[in-house]
């Protein structure tokens, strides 16, 4: 199995910014895609950022283009996700999500989540 953890999340202050880290730990495996992911209250998950593995050619969403940055340390197993410029609407809960191939099969993975509020 591979788990991930992630952490940071907080409180902050429109136009503040904080850094989410995703550690990955478990079982070794081959890195097929990592990124992040969001869920409102009241609303769907939706696609913030991925980062297919061994790429430096993260993709972003466009509400968050330009603000957020995802970057990965190979030698940690964690990903980051750099978030600047925060407004009230990136209030949400933060996942990680992991692609990665085992014996030729694909699987994903979530992480807990990490609690993200912007206060106006």
């Amino acid at each position: 199995q591979v788990q991930l953890v992630e952490s940071g999340g907080g409180l902050v202050q429109y136009g503040g910014s904080l850094r989410l880290a995703c550690i990955i730990s478990g079982d070794t495996f081959t890195g097929h895609m990592v990124g992040w992911f969001r869920q409102a209250p009241g609303k769907e998950r939706e696609f913030v950022t991925a980062i297919p593995w061994g790429s430096l050619l993260p993709y972003y969403a466009d509400s968050v283009n330009d603000r957020f940055t995802v970057s990965k340390d190979d030698a940690k197993n964690t990903v980051y996700l750099q978030m600047n410029s925060l407004r009230p609407e990136d209030t949400a809960v933060y996942y990680c999500n992991l692609e990665y191939w085992r014996n030729g099969i694909i699987y994903t993975t979530w992480g807990q989540g990490t609690q993200v509020t912007v206060s106006s």
